[in-house]
């Protein structure tokens, strides 16, 4: 009876086993899946000329337009260095257009010899130097309005800033860093493809890209839609960062997927999924561009 009993519970098993590997899930050979990180571009904004910070207009994680003001240095000395200069200019000016008219006024006697040669070549000197002068200091007009202007910073692009260095009151150098910004475009995710399917993948081939964030309204993953924008053409190790422990040992080729429809919710440095769709390989190569 116990062997009957054994040997029924071989067959059930066995039947399970084989209902197990005949109905399972079938691994779809259309996609090809990879593992990424967000990557997007990030832009340290500092002043062209060094002096006190006067106001500091943003905080992290405020949103910033392209064009939008968001820190003002004291602008004191500036302001008054282009007063200064504005004035050397309407000086040279008029020096410049009293020598001019002496000129013509005495050109004719140096032509018959009424006025010396060298009172006529004094003439001449002054008016050139006078001329020379009054560009030189028109060039330091605007050198000076150049520095007042460069006592503001403006977005440079669209983005969110991501880094507040400074704060009102500090005294910072031309070219520290005041804010680092995190432009809104474009996004992309960096991944690593082996050997054996770098032949699968082509430029402009259509991706989806999951998140680990669940969208409320599906109770899924966050899915965007992307596309390969670039391949590496030279092999390397495999970073220590990449997720899959198949290709820790492996040489690689990186690749870029971008993103169509940004949002908000990818960051930078987020880890996501990408599935490659191997079907009409590169259809879309001829609508993305190769960033």
């Amino acid at each position: 009876m116990k062997k009957k009993i054994a040997l029924l519970l071989l067959i059930l098993i066995l039947i399970g086993l084989s209902a197990y590997f005949v109905f399972r899930p079938k691994e779809n050979t259309n996609e090809l899946t990879l593992y990424g990180n967000i990557e997007i571009r990030q832009v340290d904004l500092s002043f062209q000329v060094s002096g006190q910070i006067e106001k500091m207009l943003k905080e992290e994680g405020d949103s910033v337009k392209k064009g939008e003001l968001i820190a003002i240095l004291d602008d004191k000395d500036y302001r008054s260095n282009l007063q200064k200069a504005s004035a050397e200019v309407n000086k040279a000016l008029a020096l410049s257009r009293d020598a001019a008219s002496k000129y013509e006024r005495q050109f004719p006697l140096c032509a018959d010899s009424t006025v010396s040669a060298q009172d006529c070549e004094t003439l001449l000197n002054t008016k050139d130097k006078t001329k020379s002068d009054y560009e030189a200091a028109l060039a330091q007009k605007t050198f000076s309005q150049n520095q007042l202007d460069y006592t503001k910073i403006y977005a440079p692009e669209e983005g969110t800033v991501t880094v507040r260095v400074q704060e009102p009151g500090a005294t910072v150098a031309k070219g520290q860093t005041v804010y680092t910004i995190s432009k809104t475009k474009p996004v992309w995710i960096r991944a690593y493809v082996n050997e054996t399917d770098l032949g699968n993948v082509k430029y402009g081939q259509k991706a989806k890209v999951l998140t680990d964030t669940i969208n409320p309204q599906t109770g899924s993953p966050r899915e965007y839609q992307g596309y390969v924008g670039y391949i590496s053409p030279v092999a390397e190790f495999t970073p220590k960062t990449v997720q899959s422990t198949d290709l820790r040992t492996s040489l690689v080729y990186r690749i870029r997927v971008y993103v169509d429809d940004i949002d908000e919710y990818l960051r930078q440095g987020m880890p996501v999924t990408i599935k490659i769709n191997l079907v009409n390989k590169g259809e879309n190569s001829d609508e993305h561009s190769r960033n």
